[in-house]
């Protein structure tokens, strides 16, 4: 009521906080883990599995603790308030982002036609106005293709494919987004440290690069021209057409900064907000716990908070620990799918693929598959001919046949 058009959206999250207490050994443990990895074929989790797969999964018709932030939109995505509530929860099924989909697409299921007029349309209906707030917000966009490996029984690689991306990815994002920043200006206000998530933006070197290296793909733009998350979006949504997207994206996304976390806010600038932390993850990532307490702490929701005898050197300390747990984890996941890769790979050996030129250096081309996304380098000395560097055209040529091998090339 008193918000015509408005939206009431609740996003509840298992109440981590609750089972592992500070300095007990589940906190000490998950602490040194920093966060769940992921592989292809495994989860090493952060918390055990009768937390993370058990007291802490949100399993329909069955109580669990939660830590519940409301959240109030108005129709233009607007948020007017927020409140976060400890309590208990009852999930009324477990749905797939696909059958969520299919649902809104038209193609219900026996779970999701009942939920479709309740839940799930007015779940898009709230998307809709948060998606329309983010873009007069500007932020930078990056839709890249997420591979996912299909194992066999036996526990070897079948298939890489590329994993969709849905409308019901998008707002769970979206909710989840605003979950993390309600939370940061709850802390902020409450004058309580808070584990911020901090992306900083790109350096003046960074973006030189990036200039020079659109301009050599004829797409000229000055550096100055590219320094607001709203512009690099708006590179990307002329280019969504473009055969080159693909590299563009991934050019964009190598000149941005690390995020990290830390307790000095700087905000974050892929997202253009001001506050931001990560609370909705606490299962898998030690710092969205670290929020959960400190909310309890602030909005005295409980005895289990964030002690009052940490400081903010402590969390600074904890904060540098947490990115390079997250980098580490990172590094790890890519290591195993460029192994899985491989292994599938090295039964067509001999074979011959579509890919495309994604970097150009003097000692050769890196290519990047098209079925697989595989990468790997291609020397120069394979290549049949003396080939020269051309930094300007971000090309190798061939000095007989005039041949261009450049940045995009298929």
């Amino acid at each position: 009521s008193g918000n015509p058009g408005g939206w009431h959206v609740v996003v509840a999250i298992a109440d981590v906080a609750h089972y592992a207490r500070p300095g007990d050994g589940l906190d000490l443990e998950a602490r040194r883990r920093g966060n769940s990895v992921y592989f292809p074929d495994r989860v090493l989790p952060m918390l055990p599995e009768a937390l993370s797969n058990g007291l802490c999964s949100l399993r329909p018709d069955e109580d669990r603790a939660c830590l519940a932030a409301h959240l109030w939109y108005d129709r233009q995505g607007r948020k007017l308030r927020h409140r976060f509530v400890r309590g208990l929860m009852r999930s009324r099924a477990r749905l797939t982002y696909e059958q969520i989909q299919a649902a809104f697409d038209g193609a219900p299921d026996p779970t999701t036609t009942p939920l479709l007029d309740g839940v799930i349309r007015p779940l898009y209906g709230a998307y809709a106005a948060l998606a329309k707030a983010r873009r007069k917000r500007g932020t930078l966009d990056l839709d890249l293709p997420e591979a996912e490996v299909r194992m066999g029984p036996d526990g070897r690689p079948t298939a890489i494919v590329t994993r969709p991306r849905l409308d019901s990815h998008r707002l769970i994002e979206e909710f989840m987004i605003g979950a993390n920043v309600a939370a940061a200006e709850t802390l902020d206000q409450a004058g309580m440290h808070c584990m911020y998530r901090i992306h900083d933006a790109p350096d003046a070197i960074k973006l030189e690069a990036l200039a020079q290296l659109l301009q050599s793909l004829g797409m000229g733009r000055g550096p100055e021209t590219l320094a607001r998350p709203a512009d690099l979006s708006r590179l990307l949504e002329q280019l969504k057409e473009h055969e080159l997207s693909p590299i563009v994206s991934q050019l964009v996304l190598r000149a941005q900064s690390q995020a990290a976390y830390g307790p000095r806010n700087i905000g974050h600038f892929g997202l253009n907000l001001g506050h931001y932390a990560h609370f909705t993850s606490p299962i898998r990532r030690y710092a969205d716990l670290i929020v959960h307490r400190a909310l309890i702490a602030a909005l005295r929701l409980g005895d289990d908070g964030l002690e009052d005898s940490v400081t903010i050197d402590d969390m600074q300390t904890l904060g540098a620990h947490l990115s390079r747990c997250e980098r580490r984890a990172m590094e790890a996941e890519r290591n195993a799918m460029s192994r899985f890769v491989a292994l599938l790979l090295a039964e067509r050996v001999g074979s011959a693929f579509w890919g495309r030129v994604t970097g150009v250096q003097k000692f050769g081309l890196f290519v990047r598959l098209d079925e697989t996304m595989a990468e790997g380098l291609v020397p120069v000395a394979t290549l049949g001919e003396y080939f020269a560097y051309d930094p300007g055209r971000q090309a190798l040529i061939g000095r007989s046949s005039g041949t261009a091998l450049a940045l995009g090339c298929r």
